[in-house]
């Protein structure tokens, strides 16, 4: 009877764990398509090898060797070692333990063996990353963009990761000292390759106590990983999963290449040729927004690349303007396009549709001074390991203040003005251009 209400518990939790993480997913998926249409879906051999390469290997990550392995090790073990929750799943919907031990005989031990190394690892690497973040105070950890939740978010996540490994290694010792007790229901393996050079520190404890600390640690650990489930699409760590498709999507044209608007090369083509101009009577159509204002006017791309941000913080680390005192930040450009994103949400949530609030990423989010100071260098976007794009939202967002709101220092107006006139930076004429030769 006890077991069969475990059942029950258990797989009301996996329900309701399931449940609610499958509904924010629809929500965060629903906030990245708020974003305008992108058609991504070309040259599809290089996309899977982006993702390959980018997302599961993790390769621009290795421009900073050590971190890089911590990272692989932490990223890996975790996701590797979930394998391993499987049967946890399984053994607490049928009621059984160790589901998988007899199909496997030998090779069930070496699973669990590497999958302790790799939660060791875990362990370690988790540990190490606290104290580079709390400790060592690495800057681009510790810069007062991620003052208050996004620091906590990261000390949250990396010390839930301790906890749950360390609540799987304890198991698996009181597992292995129930075993050699021949303990009822406790199937006897052959030796893990860590928790059994462990089991002897309690050889002390009675079995009855091995029994709740085995059962506490398994409940424990399940019921961490459901809460850590839920917990992710409310946090940076989101990225985990995000990485693979941002990844997968990622700008193929050249770096530095800037997209045009069709609608403002027409209108410098009619100005210089206007024998070339459409002849129509027909009203002209509703105004375009140039550039972007808000998140809706971001493509979708955008959007996803906010949300699959880990905020590591290499973008900024490398970023000129940054370095030289300016308060551009392209790791805070994702960051507020992405609490923007999730304002707008909560507003559709409420009312259905979204219903104008009166805020904007510009402006409410993103000041122009931030705007201003950045030199479309394509650092940021170099260092990304994921190859989220901050330049881009950048970029439209200043095409619209000069296009839309005609916001631009002075200096800029002066060159557009030359432009304009003189097909130039400079304020020289056109028969006057080639004058530097001859002097």
């Amino acid at each position: 009877m006890i077991h069969v209400a475990q059942q029950i518990v258990f797989i009301i939790l996996a329900g309701a764990a399931v449940y609610f993480f499958a509904k924010k997913v629809a929500e965060l998926r629903r906030n990245i398509f708020l974003g305008r249409p992108e058609d991504l879906s070309d040259n599809k051999e290089q996309r899977w090898k982006n993702m390959l390469l980018l997302a599961m290997g993790q390769k621009k990550m290795f421009k900073k060797p050590i971190p890089a392995l911590l990272h692989l090790a932490v990223y890996a073990g975790f996701i590797i070692i979930n394998i391993e929750i499987l049967e946890i799943f399984l053994d607490g919907i049928l009621g059984v333990h160790r589901l998988f031990a007899p199909m496997l005989g030998p090779v069930y031990a070496f699973l669990i063996g590497f999958f302790e190394i790799l939660a060791s690892a875990v362990l370690i690497g988790c540990v190490i990353f606290l104290l580079r973040r709390n400790v060592l105070k690495i800057r681009r950890l510790n810069l007062a963009e991620l003052n208050g939740w996004p620091k906590n978010d990261a000390n949250i996540i990396l010390i839930t990761e301790v906890v749950l490994m360390s609540l799987f290694l304890i198991m698996n010792t009181a597992d292995q000292a129930l075993q050699a007790r021949g303990a009822a229901h406790y199937t006897l393996t052959e030796h893990f390759w860590i928790t059994s050079n462990f089991s002897g520190w309690l050889t002390n404890a009675s079995s009855h106590m091995l029994i709740l600390i085995e059962r506490g640690c398994w409940w424990l650990h399940i019921i961490g990983v459901f809460l850590f489930l839920n917990y992710l699409p409310y946090s940076k760590h989101m990225h985990v999963i995000l990485a693979f498709p941002n990844a997968y999507y990622s700008k193929l044209t050249p770096q530095g290449e800037v997209k045009n608007m069709p609608e403002i090369q027409k209108e410098v083509l009619y100005m210089m040729e206007p024998d070339k101009a459409p002849a129509t009577t027909e009203a002209p159509a509703e105004q375009k927004l140039f550039g972007a204002k808000d998140v809706m006017d971001l493509s979708w791309k955008n959007l996803l690349d906010a949300y699959s941000c880990t905020e590591c913080g290499r973008c900024t680390d490398v970023c000129p303007a940054n370095n030289t005192g300016k308060k551009l930040s392209p790791r805070k450009i994702m960051m507020d396009t992405r609490d923007r994103c999730e304002e707008v949400g909560k507003n559709i949530n409420l009312n259905k549709e979204f219903k104008d609030d009166g805020k904007s990423l510009m402006n409410d989010y993103i000041t122009v001074e931030e705007l201003r100071a950045c030199t479309t260098c394509q650092a940021c976007v170099e260092a990304c390991p994921v190859t989220i794009d901050p330049l881009s939202i950048i970029m439209q967002m200043r095409r619209n203040l000069i296009m839309d709101d005609s916001n631009a220092p002075q200096e800029w107006n002066m060159m557009f003005g030359n432009i304009e006139n003189n097909m130039a930076p400079w304020k020289f004429s056109t028969d006057d251009r080639d004058a530097w030769v001859t002097n």
